[in-house]
């Protein structure tokens, strides 16, 4: 009878200890389990901070746009009541500007092509006209042809002319500074057909 008892006590025992070590296990496995749960949660978070950078480029790129500005041709060089204005291939005077001394009595102006084209192709000459005669000069002037420097014969409208050159070539005019001291504004044009909308200046006595 006591044998009995002390293997029912230690069949007890031994299941007490069997039912201990699967109670510890249970909480190791969860702790396990949520460690990789905060890991992936943390990442998004990471990753998300690099995605600022580009924005900042972004917002100054619209600098550069200001520097389109100012882009107004210079004044001509004037000495000894005269000067000296160039014309391209590119159908632009190089000056926007003539200023001429009230000092001076006659004002001589040089015109140099510096491109290449041939006067047929790409001529070009200074006209003074008053600025409100210069579009009725110019239309009026295409009928005269290019043997007439594109402007009309005896046209009262015009202060002074030069002659129609092509590229290399050089060609000046003299006129009495008298003819635009009053009644201005004037100013200063190419007369071969389609070139006054761009080849154009204003010129004044100071």
């Amino acid at each position: 009878m006591n044998t009995r008892i002390a293997l029912l006590a230690a069949a007890c025992t031994l299941a007490l200890a069997a039912c201990g070590d699967k109670s510890p296990a249970t909480p190791d496995t969860t702790a396990a389990a949520t460690a990789p749960t905060e890991a992936v949660e943390t990442a998004p978070a990471d990753t998300a901070a690099p995605a600022e950078a580009p924005a900042a480029v972004d917002a100054a790129a619209p600098a550069p746009a200001a520097t389109a500005l100012g882009s107004d041709k210079p004044a001509a060089v004037v000495a000894d009541c005269a000067t000296e204005i160039e014309g391209t291939d590119a159908m632009q005077f190089n000056v926007g500007s003539i200023v001429v001394p009230a000092s001076c009595t006659e004002f001589k102006i040089t015109l140099k092509h510096t491109g290449t084209m041939p006067v047929a192709a790409m001529g070009h000459n200074v006209v003074i006209t008053k600025a409100a005669d210069m579009q009725a000069v110019a239309a009026e002037g295409m009928g005269a042809g290019a043997a007439a420097a594109y402007v009309k014969a005896d046209d009262p409208r015009v202060i002074a002319h030069t002659s129609l050159i092509g590229g290399g070539e050089t060609t000046s005019v003299s006129f009495a500074v008298s003819k635009i001291k009053d009644g201005g504004p004037y100013e200063f044009f190419c007369s071969f057909p389609g070139h006054s909308a761009l080849m154009k200046g204003t010129i004044a006595v100071e």
